[in-house]
């Protein structure tokens, strides 16, 4: 079963979906009994071979619409009548979690399977067909004739005949409802030794699942379950969602829904601009990129065609839920209207427009009708907001779209203790490959669009930085009205279709974020779909916005792509226009294929998250020195009368973050290559492949070895560490001990730039590169590196911090040797460790720490290198 979702920045996301409940126009259930039997004498008729469909509902409460359904009023039982007519045709299925474990995506509003089915007979049966919508045929082309050859058919349901009539058949519908045949529940995931360690739903038990809710109107009918799934002998208790881990309840939704019939035109995908879209192949081309994929864009259409501006026929219209806080109302409102300065680009005046649900309203939120801003607290939040939308997979329509906050990601600075992935010192340098494991502990958003959780981080350094700055509750509220309105502007362009940008934050030059009246012009960076730091200016007298709150130029570009108004005949010439403009710097795109968040991942640098402005150079040294100067204000802050020292304890794990987030952000320049996807007639200046320039690679080793591995790094945090008390709740102390663990904090924050600069990717990207244009070759990278981390104190007395990164990173070097590298890394590696074994045997010190340290670090590497005394 595909699944055809758009996530998410899930964020993501993906990415990605609404909730079809009840509606506002419920039609009243009937209760139908059985004809009044014929008092006069007839003779016996012969029993038909499929009895009456009356004879079958007795009893049953009906329920119709685009399907009727027959609910047996003393077993809960469910019928599903299928008219003769609705036989072959083709209806759109989505299913959606209403309620369900946080860790496993379950939770309210969480769009799943998408895809299209039709229901045929095969003599006394029906039988529910998925339709592989994949391909395209061109009609004119005789191969069109084998269309469904080669195409097995999934046949997800059948069921023999119960009930018929002139109209109609009528099946049970139990298991095709009461089951996982049309979205499976439970997670599928290869064994391993390591499947016990994460919670499991168990085994679907249909004797406990019930129906919930079943309604069916005019263009859709939706069937809210409520699937029992018992597991006991379960091993992970679960989070605190979980009442109990034996016995978890699963509510889902399937909606059926009638596939549309309008002129909506399919629009192209193009690698040039970022929609979220439909993959299609046309099995009747014998280009090199025989692709038909359709964007995802929701059905707009001119009252006046004729008019350069006019109002659609039927507006995108999103209702604040009424579970919003009065407060935020406005603003949202605000920030949902703003994406009409994009629409009025491609040609519609109030395309988007912004109700608010009366706390008087009987309709329910998650009808399909209506397309909500929701509010929600779960438990164990896995993301901070989402905002997806179903689709038509034909043709690539949006029919429906949510935006999902959790309460606390939008409303509050966020405590938390956890700490960089769980990596500790003792884990890293255990490891044999310390830097494969910070990878497989760093992989990124794989989920679709996270924004307000990845932005948790942020948004609190921007709390903190105010706070600590002495800034006033004006200011402070400030920020996060511009965040609010941040993050409802990026949400919603999700369900415009859009997908994310990463590469948007490059449009302005590090002076240029902070000129107020230039970013609320154009914006604070190209599109409001990047994944930014918190611009917080070292100088707090030169602060700008602290996000962008308006759409920039990239955003106003893509929907005039999107949703621009063409004749069959123009839409070609139109979109190559709109198209060939995608080399403008303030267009710059880059998705979450493109990013390089994690080590080893993607090529250009400039694709990021968590970076800010044109030169992130400059901007990172701004912020590693933002984030010393603060650690000296954090005990007078967060100590506070009445309260522990967890604050404190939360506040610097925050704080210290932005320095990972600013390594993470410079590392990918080493080794990085500018990409630049043009079309050849469009002339760009750039290559398709262009390697960062030496200057700029050399750079960030500099700053990292100034910032990051130098003796003195830290010691600003020092003053702290005595403060930074857990909290005792319970008897929730760690087996380790509830003391800061600052080395783990700043190891990985060092190897965090290590992972990615001696990653196998990087090193063998950086020797083909020396092809084309890189002058930065793997041996002078290393000893670049080497430098940084041995020079500062080879004649003298090494730290704690440094003996442990100077041990990891000979270590790292070491693994190389012993691994599938390739040889020119392998040769550098080597080189390398030879030249830091003579330097550390010239060294002298009378500290026996030292002394201790070196001679260990010798044994590494003769044991390495296989030299025998």
């Amino acid at each position: 079963m595909r699944n055809k979702l758009a996530i998410l920045s899930l964020a993501l996301l993906t990415p990605g979906l609404v909730v079809f409940a009840q509606s506002k126009s419920k039609k009243a259930a009937v209760t139908v009994s059985a004809p009044a039997a014929d008092t006069a004498k007839a003779p016996p008729a012969k029993k038909p071979a499929i009895p009456p469909v009356a004879e079958k509902v007795k009893g049953s409460t009906k329920t119709d619409g685009l399907f009727t359904l027959y609910q047996d009023t003393a077993s809960g039982s469910v019928q599903l009548y299928i008219k003769k007519d609705q036989l072959d045709k083709e209806f759109i299925y989505q299913s959606f979690s209403l309620d369900g474990p946080n860790a496993l995506y379950l939770n309210q509003s969480m769009h799943r399977s998408n895809f299209v089915f039709k229901v045929k007979r095969s003599f006394d049966k029906l039988e529910f067909q998925e339709v592989n919508t994949d391909f395209y045929y061109d009609p004119a082309n005789p191969i069109s004739k084998t269309a469904n050859v080669d195409r097995p058919v999934a046949v997800f349901y059948a069921d023999k005949i119960q009930g018929e009539d002139s109209l109609g058949y009528l099946v049970t519908a139990d298991g095709l409802f009461l089951s996982e045949k049309m979205d499976p529940i439970k997670p599928q995931a290869p064994p391993s030794i390591f499947s016990g360690l994460t919670f499991n739903l168990g085994s679907l038990n249909t004797s406990k699942s019930k129906y919930a809710a079943i309604h069916s109107y005019p263009e859709n009918t939706d069937i809210v379950v409520d699937l029992a799934y018992e597991n006991p002998s379960a091993f992970v208790s679960g989070g605190k969602d979980i009442t109990d881990p034996r016995y978890v309840r699963i509510k889902m939704q399937h909606t059926f829904i009638k596939m549309p019939e309008n002129n909506f035109r399919p629009r192209k995908d193009d690698p040039r601009v970022g929609y979220f879209m439909t993959e299609r192949n046309d099995q009747t081309s014998i280009n090199a990129t025989p692709y038909k994929d359709m964007i995802h864009r929701w059905n707009l259409v001119k009252k006046d065609p004729s008019a350069e501006l006019s109002e659609p026929v039927e507006p995108i219209v999103f209702w604040i839920e009424n579970t919003t806080p009065y407060e935020y109302r406005q603003t949202i409102i605000d920030a949902g209207l703003k994406w009409n300065d994009a629409f009025e680009k491609a040609g519609f005046k109030n395309a988007v427009q912004m109700r608010v649900m009366p706390d008087t309203a009987t309709w329910d939120p998650g009808d399909i009708r209506y397309n909500v801003i929701r509010w929600v607290a779960s438990a164990q939040p896995v993301y901070g907001a989402i905002g997806p939308s179903f689709v038509n997979p034909r043709t690539g329509q949006i029919l429906g779209a949510d935006i999902t906050v959790e309460w606390y990601s939008a409303s509050a600075v966020p405590i938390s203790e956890h700490l960089y992935n769980g990596l500790s010192t003792a884990g890293i340098l255990q490891a044999k490959n310390p830097f494969a494991l910070f990878e497989e502990n760093n992989t990124g958003d794989k989920d679709g669009c996270v924004l307000a959780q990845e932005l948790k981080s942020q948004f609190a350094t921007g709390q903190t930085v105010l706070e600590a700055d002495g800034a006033s509750v004006k200011d402070i509220s400030e920020m996060h009205k511009q965040f609010l309105t941040y993050l409802i502007l990026h949400e919603m362009g999700h369900t415009l279709g859009l997908n994310h940008n990463m590469k948007a934050t490059q449009m302005l030059s590090p002076l240029d974020v902070n000129n107020k009246e230039l970013t609320r012009k154009i914006g604070l960076m190209g599109s409001v779909m990047d994944y930014p730091a918190i611009n917080v200016a070292l100088d707090r007298n030169k602060q700008g916005d602290y996000y962008t709150t308006r759409t920039g130029p990239y955003d106003l570009w893509a929907i005039e792509y999107g949703y621009k108004p063409f004749s069959e005949a123009g839409e070609e010439d139109g979109l190559t226009k709109i198209l060939s403009r995608s080399n403008e710097p303030q267009l710059a795109f880059g998705n979450d294929g493109d990013d390089m968040r994690s080590p080893g991942k993607g090529i250009d640098p400039r694709v990021n998250i968590f970076d800010m402005s044109n030169d992130v150079m400059a901007y990172a040294e701004d912020r590693f020195k933002l984030v010393n100067q603060l650690m000296g204000k954090m005990l007078t802050k967060y100590v506070k009368p009445g309260q522990s020292y967890a604050e404190l304890r939360a506040r610097y794990i925050t704080l210290n973050a932005q320095r990972t987030n600013m390594v993470n952000a410079v590392s990918r320049y080493v080794g990085g290559v500018y990409v630049d996807r043009s079309f050849p007639e469009q002339k760009s200046a750039a290559k398709p492949y262009t390697p960062v320039p030496l200057a700029q690679q050399k750079k960030a080793i500099e700053l990292i070895n100034k910032y990051i591995f130098a003796p003195n790094a830290f010691e600003g945090d020092y003053t702290l560490l005595p403060y930074m008390q857990w909290q005792r709740r319970g008897f929730n102390q760690p087996a380790t001990g509830e003391d800061f663990k600052e080395t783990s904090a700043v190891l990985v924050t060092q190897v965090s730039a290590l992972a990615q600069i001696l990653h196998p990717a990087t090193l063998t990207r950086i020797t083909n590169t020396r092809l084309y244009g890189n002058q930065y070759s793997a041996a002078d990278v290393m000893n670049d590196l080497q430098k940084g981390i041995f020079d500062a104190d080879i004649n003298g007395n090494v730290n704690v911090q440094r003996q442990y990164l100077q041990s990891t990173f000979v270590k790292g070097m070491a693994a190389m040797l012993d691994s599938p590298m390739d040889d020119v890394s392998k040769a550098a590696a080597r080189n390398t460790l030879k030249k830091i074994r003579a330097r550390l045997q010239a060294a002298t010190s009378t500290n026996e720490e030292t002394k201790a340290h070196r001679a260990n670090l010798i044994y590494m590497i003769d044991e390495a290198m296989e030299v025998k005394k």
